[in-house]
């Protein structure tokens, strides 16, 4: 029977990457950031460990959708109380806070449980071009479009 490789604590190393999020697909974007998050990008991936890297992301602003969902896509919070249901669509909520679009569509594609929770926190969105995680010498993490996809 195969075990599933453990990686001792003191050995899992983290990088940070960034990613500039200008002109990408929200998806496609979410996607990678939540494998790298994960892990699943490296041979020492383990399922219940957070094994992954650290990802910022830059000009969350610049963020594109495809088709109608600018203005049909609905984001939606509570407040806890009777009747405290806010909506807003995409175009409105971009207008606002542009880093809680790309946050939510990350934290969906992440477990639903602690590791989930923990693997988030490794998450760092800016709308703009500057980051204050200069220290940490952050790798640029390349995200590929689809050849032949419009931009």
């Amino acid at each position: 029977m195969n075990k599933t490789y453990l990686p001792p604590q003191n050995e899992i190393v983290r990088d940070w990457y960034v990613v500039d999020a200008e002109n990408q697909r929200l998806g496609r974007l979410a996607s990678e950031i939540a494998m790298v998050l994960r892990g699943k990008n490296k041979p020492t991936y383990t399922p219940h460990l957070d094994t992954g890297d650290f990802v910022v992301v830059i000009n969350a602003e610049k963020i594109n959708v495809t088709g109608k969902k600018s203005s049909q896509k609905l984001y939606r919070r509570h407040s806890g109380r009777p009747g405290g249901m806010k909506t807003e669509t995409f175009t409105q909520l971009q207008d606002r806070l542009p880093e809680r679009i790309i946050e939510q569509a990350v934290k969906g594609m992440l477990p639903k449980n602690t590791l989930g929770r923990q693997l988030f926190t490794k998450l760092k969105v800016y709308s703009g071009a500057s980051h204050p995680h200069q220290a940490q010498l952050p790798e640029v993490l390349n995200i590929q479009t689809i050849p032949g996809e419009k931009s």
